[in-house]
């Protein structure tokens, strides 16, 4: 018996779910949850952080984490990248205020593709000074320093997609005396 309360044109089809994969693959978006009309989708998407052996097969794309007869495409990006950005992030990090990011997305370090940058390495910063952007599903969100200080490092480039949780910036705190 149908749900009374769920109608027709709201329930979410096979066809919705492979247009929202194939929408944020395009975006490099490697996870996302939603939840519309009662359903919860959650889709990650990627290799598992595991330790150990790396693989002998780099360009072997990831196993397909759902049901058959779904297309899920494999990332743009080979798995060594993510190693990198960690390694990058893992550097001496002490006496730092790390910025990271708050969503996946695309770090855009300028307002427009010919402007200059929000700030570069070096420049000294106050609590709210616009850091950069993280595009998500076509929404601009303006990252803000959290701390006074010198920025000393810049983790990411422009046009990079960011994980949750990835560092952005290390900002060497200012000390008030």
């Amino acid at each position: 018996m149908a749900d009374k309360n769920l109608r027709p044109e709201q329930a979410w089809s096979l066809k919705d779910i492979e247009k929202l994969m194939d929408s944020l693959a395009e975006r490099n978006i490697s996870e996302f949850e939603m939840e519309k009309d009662g359903l919860r989708v959650r889709i990650k998407r990627g290799e598992a952080h595991t330790t150990g052996v790396p693989s002998t097969s780099p360009t072997a794309p990831p196993a397909n984490p759902f049901p058959a007869g779904i297309p899920f495409p494999s990332s743009p990006h080979p798995p060594a990248t993510a190693s990198l950005t960690e390694a990058a992030a893992a550097e001496s990090t002490e006496g730092l205020h790390l910025i990271k990011s708050p969503i996946v997305g695309t770090y855009y370090g300028a307002p427009a593709p010919n402007a200059p940058p929000f700030v570069k390495g070096g420049d000294v910063v106050q609590v709210g000074t616009v850091l950069c952007i993280i595009e998500a599903m076509k929404l601009m969100n303006e990252i803000e320093s959290e701390v006074a200080g010198e920025i000393a490092r810049i983790y990411v480039e422009d046009g990079q997609p960011v994980e949750y949780g990835q560092s952005l910036f290390a900002i060497k705190p200012s000390h008030k005396k």
